[in-house]
């Protein structure tokens, strides 16, 4: 059986600080896609299928996950209807690539999401691989963020603006002040921010973004604005386990702009390279040719619309709010069109 990228039908889950941005962005007034009602990311709340009219308060798609109870499906062809681990192992390093699948065997190593900020986030931190496997038996969450749009005076908050205490963050929780030592970051169109765990941070309210993270769903709110529930009740915080997590030096975490690289048709611009994933953002005009990595590939565009032929002659289309996962055992692609993509692998 030859590969050929796939897509994965919509994931969405309401929050009470969502909104109707992701809804429009992807094109989406009525769809079948998998909702879930929750509080914020950790909520395990079960998820439903259904074929409905969506509606406003959408915070999350997550496009592509692996996740236990919370996995992609895939929409169309031959493996329709496997989830993301079920194609894993029905297709392993073909799928994955071969180094990859060595190292994460079924598991998909990433979660990509957009996420739409009507109004401000909790303020959080993510506990670091050493202690969320001591404590959840997991791998930590390292992420990074790509600002698709936003409204005038958006904001990112990310960082302590200076080195402060164990102490002073106790004293400044306790006191509800621990927002006057979080660093601020005016948001721009397309701007990066890489946020490696222990980071404090919260999106900002008028925000949509694209986050590519370790494929970890532990939160640890620091403050929540006082706010209720549905159930009209204080949304738990977790001081404690946030103060073990933080790391309380200032840094930067806005990523410094690279030069573009030339391809054929197109700029590959680096945006994040760490241990746990790569993303560069590719800019197509009209035709491109793209030599891929032995390593899956997700594609998520953000601007435009594109049509792409593989080695094997399989045409995928692809246009703004979708995102496509390529397989590693394919080794090029023709795209035809234009638009803005942002690529993530291993």
């Amino acid at each position: 059986m030859k590969l050929k990228p796939y897509k994965f039908r919509p994931v969405l889950k309401t929050v009470i600080w969502g909104g109707e941005k992701i809804v429009t962005f992807k094109a989406m007034h009525s769809a079948q896609c998998t909702m879930h009602n929750g509080s914020e990311a950790g909520d395990n709340s079960p998820f439903s299928n259904l074929h409905t009219p969506l509606k406003e308060g959408v915070g999350e798609s997550w496009e592509l996950s692996g996740m236990e109870g919370m996995e992609s499906v895939v929409d169309g062809g031959e493996d329709d209807g496997l989830t993301l681990t079920q194609l894993i192992d029905r297709h392993g390093a073909d799928l994955l690539g071969e180094a990859v699948y060595r190292q994460t065997g079924n598991r998909f190593p990433l979660l990509i999401k957009l996420i739409d900020a009507h109004r401000d986030l909790s303020v959080q931190v993510h506990p670091d691989d050493a202690m969320a496997q001591r404590l959840h038996g997991s791998g930590g969450k390292t992420e990074m963020w790509y600002i698709v749009d936003h409204e005038p005076g958006a904001q990112i908050m990310a960082g302590f603006d200076r080195a402060i205490t164990p102490e002073e963050y106790d004293r400044r929780v306790a006191d509800g002040t621990i927002m006057n030592v979080v660093a601020r970051h005016e948001s721009h169109r397309g701007q990066v921010f890489f946020l490696p765990a222990g980071c404090i941070h919260s999106i900002g309210a008028g925000n949509m973004v694209l986050e590519v993270q370790q494929a970890c769903d532990i939160t640890y709110r620091v403050f929540d604005y006082n706010r209720l529930d549905k159930d009209g009740k204080p949304r738990q915080l977790h001081t404690q386990l946030a103060r073990e997590a933080l790391n309380f030096q200032p840094s930067s975490f806005c990523q410094p702009s690279s030069p573009p690289l030339k391809r054929r048709g197109c700029e590959e611009l680096p945006l994040v390279a760490c241990d746990y994933f790569v993303v560069e953002r590719l800019e197509i005009k009209r035709q491109a040719e793209l030599d891929l990595p032995d390593s899956f590939l997700a594609m998520t565009c953000v601007e435009g619309s594109v049509v792409m032929a593989d080695e094997n002659g399989c045409v995928t289309t692809m246009r703004q709010g979708e995102t496509i996962l390529v397989p590693a055992c394919l080794s090029r692609l023709v795209i035809n069109g234009t638009a803005t993509v942002i690529t993530a692998r291993l």
